[in-house]
Parts: C-alpha cells; structure tokens; sequence
C-alpha cells in the first residue's frame, strides 16, 4: 500500500526538510498532534518542532518537552544489568531465579534456565505481555498489575523455546529483568536509573515520577484516533516501558553511548550492550542488549523505539557515521514513525510514502457506520466522527479510515483497505476487508 522514497545518502538534513517531514505526518497523514524531532553529529543536534502539546495551558514544544519513551526503557534496563556486571555484583549467565524469593518460580525448558543475558537480548522464551485480563483501567493498563500477578504468571507458565535460542519481543521479560535487578540492588528500579544512569550522564529530565518541572513540561498524549489518553503507569514491570524523558536528555544519552565517545562515564558497561548479539528471523536485524541492530545501505545502525498508550519514541545512532537521531510523538499511532527515526539516522532508509486521499462529506461517512461481521468471532465496528472515518476490529483499538476513492478507504497504521459495497437502491450492505493479501466479506448486521 505504501512505497518507500530515499534521498541517497547520510547526512545532516536541513531544518526545513525535517520540518516538512513532520507537517506531513501530522497535516496529512493525520497521525499525531505533535513532534519534536532531530538529528545528532557529535556536539551539533539541531532540533525542529511541529505540531502542539495539547496542554492547557498551551506549552510549545521544544527539547524540555517530556514525553513517555516507553520501551526505550529497556536499553536503560541493560545498561544497568552491563553496569552490575562491570561492579561485579551480578554475571550475565545468572539465573534469574537467583534475585526473586522462592515464590517467584522460573519456568525453564529441557534443564535450561533463563539468564539475564537472555532476557537482555529477548531470548528468555517467555512471552511479549503477561496475562492481565481485567485491568482496573483500560487506558492505563498495567496500573494494578501486582508482583503477586506476575510470580503468579511465571509459576504456571509453559516456555514454547528453550531459554537462549529463539528471539522474542518481551515486555515481560524486561520487566522481570528490572524487577530482579532491583531486587538484587536492594533499591527500586527508579532509584537505579536515576543514581547510575541520569547521574553520570546529567539527565535532570528522565524520570519515572513526574518532578513539578517535569509534570509542566509533559505534553499530553493521544491515542491511535488523536483522542486524549491517559499516561501509562507500570510500577511492576517498570523496567520494560516506564520512563519519561525530553529530546534534550534523550541527545546526551547518545552522545554517551556513540562509540566515538570514550571518555564517556560507564563506557565499559555502554560497550557491553552491543558486544553481544543474537539473531532475529530478518536477516538483517539482529538484538544485542535492549537494542536492536539494522544491517542495510552499507551501514549499521542501533536503534530502539517506543510506544505507549498516547505517545510513540525513536532513538538510534549509525556506528559507521556516528550520526544519531531522535523522534518524540505525543499519539500512541506506533508503526509508521520508525522510517523518519531511521531517515534521520540516515537518509539512505526510505520514508514512506502514503497514497493520495480525497475528502469525503460527514453525511456520506455517516452511511458507513455499523458493524460488519468478518466471523462469528470477530467483527470491525464502523465509527464516523465529523469528516473522520474510524474502525475497529474485536477487542482491538480503533483507527482511522482514509478515503482514495468512493466507497474505498485505507489505513496507514498497516497495509489494509476497505471496500463498502451496496445494493441496487445505493445502500451500504457490505464490507470488504482487504489485508495480508486475502479478502474478507464483512457482512453489515448494525
């Protein structure tokens, strides 16, 4: 559904050029409500705005502006696993069952057992989420989610790859990691960051816990609609998803983790994240610690992003250029911003292109709305708002439709169009789903 265009080459790109980037991310593709964006190249990060912060009253965003970088925490989480290692308090072939009470059980599988390295490199065999079926608070997920819940969790759970031999993205897994490691620690995972990471490296605006200043400066977020969400809260799993932090902080990490910098503090930890790698089923995508490692244009760049509920984050560096990036959103529209983070690292990495709309009028989206049924399991629920279309499928969240022609919409959060077909008086009776290269007649019930 989309193509990808390139520039060509590395380099520092203009203001004006990034600011175009985001205007059309934001103006056309309707994908956020605002963006704070830049690249890196050694001392010089010049960084370009566009959009609003939506807070009231309203602050203009700029490099203080904080936003959750959700799973971006997890190279923090390594890095302070690389940092007790290098204090020699903990190794990274330990079981984590040696940092949780005898209550907390770790499953393994044919006599292997999880290590720390292995939940660093997304290998532990555990899964992306633990089961949380009936969050107090849907927008806010992982709020109540207990230590009780996750011990819980583990106990009884099967492992389907042998610790070590199968990459899987897991939110779990780091979480637990931040959890052991605070535990061992004798310190909340906070307080971990804080005195070994923000510390050293002069991170006043990267937190868990909203100081005054901080709190001022956040910019609210939204979800995949542009409606306001709630900010995530996971004191748990903490150590998978739950700092906050400014484009300003976010560019002093990757001054101190680029490999020209080595005088940096906890260089020798910084090295480790990277001195390890496992691979992925792309075969130019490997993990090392927390990041994750693109080999493509004749280049090598690490990078890792984020996504919450109402916000969405990138950071990576080329080891090659030492040219570096970051892209800060405040919606929780996930996929399509990994390509300006990548472009930004560099340009060799195509942006993608979406296809054309047309403006439809709030009466002909109105005849759109119901439900159409895929299944007996599962049906898309057809909402329109104003000039806006929106659908979403079972137990999914919703987002938004795009008109390229009559009765033909498209997504830009994935490739899938819609076709609204109608009877011989002109009324909408059914749906065709287009995704994955199969079509599904949705039949209207609603």
């Amino acid at each position: 559904m989309s193509t990808g265009i390139s520039e060509g080459r590395a380099g520092m790109l203009p203001k004006e050029r990034i600011r175009a980037i985001l205007q059309e991310r934001i103006d056309v593709a309707h994908q956020c409500v605002g963006m704070v964006a830049g690249q890196i190249d050694g001392n010089e990060h010049p960084l370009v705005t566009y959009g609003r912060s939506d807070t009231a009253p309203e602050r203009p965003l700029d490099g203080d502006t904080v936003f959750e970088i959700g799973s971006i925490t997890k190279v923090f989480t390594a890095l302070l696993l690389t940092d007790m290692v290098t204090r020699g308090e903990v190794a990274l072939d330990d079981p984590v069952a040696r940092y949780l009470p005898s209550e907390g059980r770790i499953p393994g599988r044919n006599g292997k057992q999880i290590t720390l390295l292995d939940l660093a490199t997304y290998t532990s065999g555990l899964p992306r989420n633990p089961d949380h079926p009936a969050p107090k608070d849907g927008a806010n997920p992982l709020a109540d989610y207990t230590v009780e819940q996750l011990y819980a969790f583990l106990s009884g759970h099967a492992l389907r790859f042998d610790p070590g031999t199968h990459y899987e993205y897991s939110n779990l897994g780091f979480g637990l990691l931040g959890h052991a490691l605070a535990r061992r620690a004798d310190k909340s995972y906070e307080e971990l960051v804080l005195s070994r990471i923000c510390a050293p490296l002069g991170m006043e605006s990267t937190r868990i816990t909203l100081s005054a200043s901080m709190r001022e400066r956040m910019t609210r977020g939204h979800n995949s609609v542009l409606e306001p969400t709630a900010n995530w809260d996971m004191p748990t799993l903490a150590g998978s998803g739950a700092i906050r932090s400014t484009a300003n902080d976010l560019f002093a990490f990757l001054r101190a983790v680029s490999p020209t910098t080595r005088d940096a503090p906890l260089r020798p930890a910084i090295d480790m994240l990277l001195a390890t790698r496992r691979p992925t089923s792309n075969p130019r995508l490997s993990v090392a610690l927390g990041w994750f490692v693109s080999t493509e244009h004749d280049d090598e760049v690490v990078w890792k992003t984020g996504g919450t509920g109402g916000y969405y984050s990138f950071v990576g560096f080329s080891t090659r250029s030492n040219q570096g990036a970051v892209a800060l959103s405040n919606a929780g529209f996930w996929n399509p911003f990994d390509d300006i983070g990548m472009h930004l690292v560099n340009t060799a990495f195509p942006l993608v292109r979406h296809p054309p709309q047309i403006t439809v009028d709030a009466a002909t989206l109105a005849a759109y709305s119901g439900t159409y049924v895929m299944s007996p399991e599962f049906a898309l629920t057809i909402r329109a708002k104003a000039e806006r279309l929106f659908v979403r499928g079972t137990g999914q969240e919703e987002f938004e439709l795009f008109a390229d022609a009559r009765d033909r919409f498209f997504m830009r959060a994935v490739d899938a169009q819609a076709i609204f077909l109608r009877d011989k008086d002109g009324q909408v009776q059914e749906l065709i789903w287009h995704q994955n290269g199969r079509y599904r007649y949705c039949r209207r019930v609603l």
